[in-house]
């Protein structure tokens, strides 16, 4: 068995985190080029400054992505390196990278695909006020545009924002993120309705701009829940959980429905105006038709989930051990890409990508100059049977991208963090491919059946 004949088989990045040249050919600052200057915000006083300095190295780190077998690779754009002031003068010079890189992955024969939103917001937006003002989406939308008419001939697979749920509270709920704010709920959730009109404003942009062709989607990261036994009811418990604003998600105002519903089925999330009361902003259907615009695919970032069972029909939490933690202490849970991909897709209809899943690990250069990652590939081949048995089960599965392409700076984690694929050398900047890239392009040969 083995996924679809034109499954995307890539790995994923950032810009803040690979690109470095944080000032360099015109780029303007944003909140993370802010934040990680910021005394005691970044394990070790790490910042972005020159990361994985990809802005210098990607005809090498594209001919590696060949080396691994990739046939597609998804990258996000600097808002402010395209767009210094956030809005009005382009800066060519950043234009003109992500054109270079964009040509040298077509080349390799790598299938670009973009995220326009991975958390850099220019910092002179967020001194008007950032995504609480609602000129943000008239922003986002200017952004779009200038990046869809420069690379949209190019590029056929689209996202407009990576993970709402996590930079909303990690940067605006608790402070461990950029811009290091810490808001009550009613703030969070009108921020969140702005975010998401700008969302809709800028598929309205990529549709009219774009060829036909393209695809459109968004890449979502939420609580994502296995029932506790093979039980119908344990399994519609997790399918509810997953769908219902209540304590079970990490915070009530991430509950998935209310990033979602709005996007994917234009309607108010069923039961938030009931729990939040009058910090509810509330969608007027105009919004709503703004909001929804068509999108092609959902992606989804994905890598542990919680065991539920049924009480009573409703959902309760099941204490659990998982087969082991990762180096960040995330719970291995291979189980949860079946049981992610099956409940997003009954509730939304749309094709799923997995647009990250991966672990860190305490990953070096060995003796023997390789990078041994074995519990990676175990890892890998765990979760990815899980979609395989999602795909067989006939979700429509159409790719997969492994976090990350390389080791890079993990947001507050600094460079603690090894995610990659490819090992960074962070005082020399040589690139080491590990272990379980070989394995990688194996399974990317066979499309999967060797899993």
């Amino acid at each position: 068995m083995s996924f679809s004949k034109n499954f995307l088989w890539g790995a994923a990045t950032a810009a803040y985190q690979i690109e470095g040249a944080a000032a360099e050919d015109g780029k303007g600052h944003s909140v993370w080029d802010t934040f990680s200057h910021t005394t005691g915000k970044i394990k070790n006083g790490d910042t972005g400054d020159t990361a994985c300095d990809h802005y210098h190295r990607y005809r090498e780190d594209v001919a590696l992505m060949a080396d691994t077998g990739l046939n597609a690779y998804r990258f996000s754009v600097s808002w402010p390196r395209v767009l210094p002031q956030g809005t009005g003068a382009a800066n060519e010079k950043g234009l003109a990278f992500y054109d270079r890189l964009t040509d040298e992955l077509l080349a390799k024969g790598i299938r670009p695909c973009v995220t326009l939103f991975h958390w850099d917001l220019p910092q002179v937006l967020h001194e008007k006020g950032g995504w609480k003002n609602p000129a943000s989406a008239d922003w986002f939308a200017e952004y779009t545009e200038l990046v869809a008419k420069r690379l949209g001939d190019r590029i056929p697979c689209w996202m407009t924002f990576n993970e709402i749920l996590i930079f909303l509270h990690f940067g605006y709920a608790n402070g461990l993120h950029a811009p290091g704010e810490k808001l009550p709920p009613g703030e969070l959730l009108a921020i969140l309705k702005n975010i998401l009109l700008a969302h809709g404003r800028s598929v309205q942009v990529l549709r009219r701009t774009l060829p036909a062709s393209a695809k459109i989607g968004i890449a979502h990261a939420g609580a994502a829940f296995m029932p506790a036994s093979d039980k119908p009811q344990d399994r519609e418990a997790s399918y509810k959980a997953m769908f219902s604003v209540s304590e079970l998600s990490s915070w009530p105002t991430g509950s998935n429905l209310l990033f979602l519903d709005p996007v994917l089925l234009g309607r108010d999330p069923e039961g938030a105006a009931e729990y939040f009361g009058k910090d509810w902003p509330g969608y007027t259907a105009e919004e709503l038709s703004t909001v929804s615009a068509p999108i092609d695919f959902l992606g989804i970032n994905c890598y542990m989930g919680r065991w539920v069972a049924d009480e009573n029909g409703n959902p309760v939490a099941v204490n659990r051990q998982p087969i082991g933690k990762t180096l960040f202490g995330w719970p291995v849970t291979p189980d949860v890409l079946y049981w992610a991909a099956t409940h997003y897709h009954r509730r939304y209809g749309k094709p799923i990508i997995i647009t990250e899943n991966g672990m860190s690990a305490c990953d070096w250069v060995s003796l023997d100059g390789k990078v041994h990652d074995p519990a990676r590939i175990d890892f890998l081949r765990r979760y990815l049977r899980g979609l395989r048995r999602a795909a067989a089960d006939g979700v429509p599965v159409h790719g997969y991208f492994q976090w990350s392409l390389m080791d890079n700076f993990e947001w507050s984690e600094g460079f603690l963090q090894r995610f990659g694929l490819i090992h960074v050398d962070y005082e020399t900047q040589k690139r080491t491919l590990k272990v379980s890239a070989l394995w990688y392009k194996e399974v990317i040969a066979a499309n999967g059946e060797n899993l």
